[in-house]
């Protein structure tokens, strides 16, 4: 800023760096790649020749290259993955989930999702501190919806009183549901959520889901998810291994299978609307 507010005005202006941060992403065309060249003599000594600046970015060795690889890598994740308003969540799968649902209520002229908020991948509970400092400069509105179980129960007690987030921003899908564990998936009714696995997985009436078949598979745990691994792993070997994403993109692909008015379908949709009228409270 200070090179570009303070004496581009009124000077020509030419600086070296190997900081990524230090390169114009937005004007990555004016960069030169600047080289030391060596050379090799007849004893085998590297022996320096000189210096020199080249034009063809795109066409050098990767160290030389690696901070203008690093600048647009910065300025894409920040441009493609952020927004204002940045709710963070574990995965791909609670995007394609909270969407999905949120398109349904939208359709019934329900509260859904405020458009405003942008959903973000972290990884993990334990990236959320790191994304959020990476980040910290750009004066961004942040929040977490995270999975809940007893063993992250102290991370996310250190998350709330962090102040890393704003206050009320770090949320879990057990505060909208009536289990004390919980994941993006018991959102949904038991029943609603079989009958979506069963369709993505084309699973045969032997095989299939139920939440008869869920309970009895993993008798330790609420979590339907953690049930569905257990059924899954019960299966044959012809069975693929149970994927979070997979159901997640085949409800995204097939919006119909929460329209309707069966109670599955209708609760399903109040948790997530309570969800998401509480998220929007939260924006700044």
């Amino acid at each position: 800023r200070f090179f570009n507010e303070r004496l581009e005005p009124h000077h020509q202006i030419m600086y070296s760096t190997h900081s990524p941060f230090m390169v114009p992403h937005d004007k990555i065309m004016c960069s030169r790649i600047v080289e030391d060249l060596v050379e090799t003599d007849d004893r085998g000594r590297r022996v320096p020749s000189g210096t020199q600046v080249r034009e063809d970015i795109l066409g050098k060795d990767r160290d030389s290259v690696f901070p203008l690889q690093a600048a647009l890598g910065y300025s894409i994740t920040q441009s493609l993955f952020i927004g204002k308003h940045t709710i963070l969540v574990e995965g791909p799968s609670d995007i394609l989930y909270l969407q999905a649902l949120s398109s349904e209520l939208a359709n019934r002229s329900r509260n859904a999702l405020d458009p405003r908020w942008v959903i973000c991948p972290s990884g993990g509970l334990d990236n959320i501190k790191a994304f959020v400092s990476l980040f910290a400069g750009n004066d961004l509105d942040v929040i977490a919806v995270t999975d809940y179980s007893k063993k992250d129960a102290r991370k996310i007690e250190k998350l709330k009183t962090s102040e890393i987030l704003k206050k009320g921003g770090t949320l879990t899908f057990a505060d909208f549901v009536d289990n004390d564990e919980a994941d993006v998936e018991d959102l949904f009714e038991p029943q609603l959520l079989c009958d979506i696995i069963n369709a993505a997985y084309d699973l045969s009436p032997e095989h299939n889901t139920s939440p008869e078949k869920l309970a009895a598979a993993n008798e330790s745990t609420t979590r339907l998810v953690k049930q569905v691994e257990s059924h899954f792993n019960l299966l044959p070997d012809s069975y693929p291994l149970y994927n979070h994403f997979t159901p997640s993109s085949w409800l995204i692909s097939n919006p119909a299978a929460l329209t309707g008015n069966d109670k599955h379908i209708l609760d399903t949709l109040e948790r997530a609307e309570n969800l998401f009228m509480e998220i929007n409270k939260l924006i700044g």
